[in-house]
């Protein structure tokens, strides 16, 4: 999937664990886990919201899509 999820460079760039993060946006560490590594398939604007809030970005700066040139 060309979508990337860059959850794990914000964290580290904030200096915040996913824990931290977890309890911040009352989201669980394994539904987190699942996000930071790309594994899922989708998520609730509600949910992107409450991350960008707590880490202070846009959503941009955590999603990013690779498009092939063909």
């Amino acid at each position: 999937m060309p979508i990337i999820i860059k959850l794990d460079k914000m964290l580290s760039k904030r200096k915040m664990s996913l824990t931290e993060l977890s309890e911040r946006v009352d989201i669980t560490i394994a539904n987190l886990s699942i996000l930071k590594s790309g594994k899922a398939r989708a998520m609730r604007f509600s949910t992107l919201d409450s991350i960008c809030r707590e880490l202070n970005c846009k959503p941009g700066d955590i999603i990013d899509y690779i498009y092939d040139e063909d």
